[in-house]
C-alpha cells in the first residue's frame, strides 16, 4: 500500500515510525503501515541510483549514428527506445524505490534519510 505525497519531517507528523529494515519487508506486505514516497525526490534518487543518464545517452547516440550512417529506421528506433526508457523509469519512480527500498537496506535507510519515504502505521 503506497501513497504518493510530499515527505515531511518527523516532527510535523507524529504518526511517523521509525523501524528496521526487516520490520518494514515483513509489515509492508501485511499491511501494518502506509508508505508516502515523495515523486519528485523519489524520481531524482532512482535516476541517479539507477545511473539512467549513463545508459540512455548510449542508446541515443547509437540512434543517432545509426540514422546518420544510412539506417534512418533503426536509428529511429533506438532513440525513441531510449527517449521511453527515461520517461518509463521517471514516470514509475516511486514504485521503483518502494521496490529498491524493499529488498536492499541501504537504500531504505538511504530514502528515510534523504526524506524520500515516509513510513506511517496504518489505521
Amino acid at each position: 500500500m503506497s501513497e504518493t505525497a510530499p515527505a515531511a519531517d518527523t516532527a510535523d507528523h507524529p504518526e511517523t515510525v521509525e523501524v528496521s529494515h526487516q520490520e518494514f519487508r515483513t509489515g509492508l506486505p501485511a499491511g501494518r503501515f502506509r508508505v508516502i514516497v515523495n515523486p519528485e525526490r523519489a524520481r531524482k534518487y532512482v535516476k541517479h541510483r539507477l545511473m539512467l543518464t549513463a545508459l540512455v545517452l548510449p542508446i541515443i547516440g547509437t540512434g543517432i549514428g545509426m540514422a546518420y550512417f544510412g539506417y534512418p529506421w533503426i536509428g529511429l528506433g533506438l532513440v525513441l527506445l531510449g527517449i521511453a526508457a527515461h520517461r518509463l523509469v521517471a514516470h514509475q519512480a516511486p514504485k521503483i524505490l518502494l521496490h529498491m527500498a524493499s529488498q536492499d537496506a541501504r537504500i531504505y535507510y538511504e530514502a528515510i534519510n534523504f526524506e524520500i519515504l515516509e513510513v506511517r502505521l496504518a489505521r
